[in-house]
């Protein structure tokens, strides 16, 4: 009877997670999790540097001390931390059990930059934390509406194919500036430091890159897995032995450029800890049309509106692409879950004080691995609540050691160019400004938008109004407004 019950359960669990139809195990699942809880853990450590440390209008932090006194910043970092994690946990779980889809959520870079360094100086914290919860609640009537899912569907084949792309050079981008192998200067961009490979992080990095290819290419199932702890292990022995230390100091400057980026690899004094994040849970949801008026709240919560909007459909989709996930029809199964989800966890993240949370690219890098289904998610959002009381472990796995993955993965993703019709130019075209402004821009959302723009505008100029849908003028138009936002607010101004 127990055996009987025990298989009935398993089966119900491959049903609803369609492990079986989709090929995978519930092992390359868990392994799938883990690696991308690995690559998206920085986020634990990297936005409360940003959302903890601005402070509003009235010189207030988000967790409602005044910046005036200096401990009270080291209070909000703790607290967003806290916040970070739980609500990437709690949102991580509900993408893979309602969205059935292998990406984690997690507070959005560039849209907690731009709520923190754009939003929150010409208010209060609460009342900037109020507008993306509008913007939130706008996304999730336009999902409701059919509008969201709508979109997805007017976007050409070839255009979600440059997606794909264009992510992959993204993330490629990101392993290697996060690994410090791309950096600014003069030239524009510069190769390691002052041109050289220098450093032990630097060596740690190639290292786990050489492993990490080399694993893939063998194709050794977890081999990206195997490759992130590898590489760990071996960052703990260098600093533990050569006492490299981190590259910027507490005030953000570089003082040691062939020091550690983001996290130095030590094991910490004290591995168990708690922070409560109830403390960031005050938002005003009318304040901020009150303190800027209705114009500038417009203006904010539209930028806001479309950078969450196309980041997601472009990370779904080029991920889906990339794990095989689009049926026959062109669709991508439990799409509408799956983008009420990310609706939601729009304002979750507002309402729980870490901003946005938003699809994640690095959910690519468990893709790669062998996730395919809602369960790889619930893992990683799993690994996000254990972090919560094991905060300070988060903090052993530097840069160096999780970016050669992204880079791997990047290749991977990139592979979908070879689906684009390039004899083709009025689809080729632009498809090639999605694939290149994504990475040069650092940003999904610019990428998607001039390739819609430059699509409708090469298929007026060719007199192919058929082909072009309502929904496509739509978005292209608002996509113009998008990047003519600064001259618009001039204007009104």
């Amino acid at each position: 009877m127990a055996t009987n019950t025990t298989t009935q359960s398993a089966s119900a669990l491959d049903r609803w997670f369609h492990i079986s139809e989709r090929g995978s195990t519930l092992s390359t699942e868990i392994r799938g999790g883990l690696v991308t809880f690995v690559t998206m853990a920085y986020i634990v450590v990297l936005n409360p540097l940003i959302i903890g440390t601005v402070p509003d209008k009235f010189g207030n932090l988000i967790s409602g001390d005044p910046i005036s006194n200096p401990a009270n910043i080291g209070h909000a970092i703790v607290l967003v931390s806290a916040g970070t994690a739980l609500i990437a946990g709690v949102m991580s779980i509900l993408m893979g059990a309602i969205g059935r889809f292998p990406v984690a959520l997690a507070a959005g870079l560039g849209l907690n930059g731009f709520l923190a360094f754009t939003i929150a100086p010409q208010m209060s914290w609460p009342e900037a934390l109020g507008l993306m919860i509008i913007a939130g609640l706008i996304m999730f009537a336009l999902v409701l509406s059919g509008f969201r899912l709508a979109v997805f569907r007017a976007v050409p084949e070839a255009l979600k194919y440059s997606i794909g792309a264009g992510i992959g050079l993204f993330i490629a981008l990101i392993g290697l500036t996060d690994a410090g192998i791309v950096r600014t200067g003069v030239p524009l961009i510069t190769f390691g430091v002052f041109g050289q490979l220098a450093g032990w992080p630097i060596f740690t990095f190639v290292f786990g890159l050489l492993l990490i290819m080399v694993l893939v290419a063998l194709r050794i199932r977890g081999g990206i897995l195997i490759g992130l702890l590898a590489t760990t292990v071996l960052a703990v022995i260098i600093e533990a032995t050569a006492k490299v230390g981190p590259m910027k100091d507490a005030t953000g400057a570089v003082t040691n450029p062939t020091g550690w980026g983001l996290n130095v690899p030590k094991m910490p004094a004290k591995a168990i800890d708690f922070t409560n994040p109830m403390g960031l849970w005050h938002f005003n949801l009318t304040g901020g049309v009150q303190a800027v008026g209705v114009l500038t709240s417009i203006i904010l919560i539209f930028s806001l509106l479309l950078s969450d909007f196309f980041d997601s459909i472009g990370t779904v989709t080029g991920l889906a692409n990339e794990a095989g996930l689009i049926q026959e029809d062109g669709e991508i199964e439990h799409i509408r879950e799956i983008l009420v989800v990310d609706s939601v966890a729009v304002m979750a993240g507002a309402a729980g004080g870490v901003s946005s949370n938003t699809a994640y690219i690095e959910s690519a890098s468990g893709v790669g691995d062998g996730a395919r289904t809602g369960i790889a998610s619930i893992v990683t959002g799993l690994m996000f609540l254990v972090a919560l009381f094991l905060a300070p472990l988060t903090q052993v796995v530097p840069y160096e050691a999780a970016t050669p993955a992204l880079v791997v993965v990047g290749f991977l993703m990139f592979t979908q160019i070879r689906k684009i019709p390039m004899d083709d130019y009025a689809l080729a075209i632009p498809c090639f400004l999605t694939i290149i402004l994504m990475p040069f821009t650092y940003s999904i959302t610019n990428g998607v938008g001039a390739g819609i723009v430059s699509y409708v505008l090469i298929k007026v100029c060719q007199r192919k109004f058929n082909e072009i849908s309502v929904i496509m003028w739509i978005i292209s138009l608002a996509f113009v407004a998008y990047f003519a936002i600064n001259p618009i607010s001039q204007l009104i101004g």
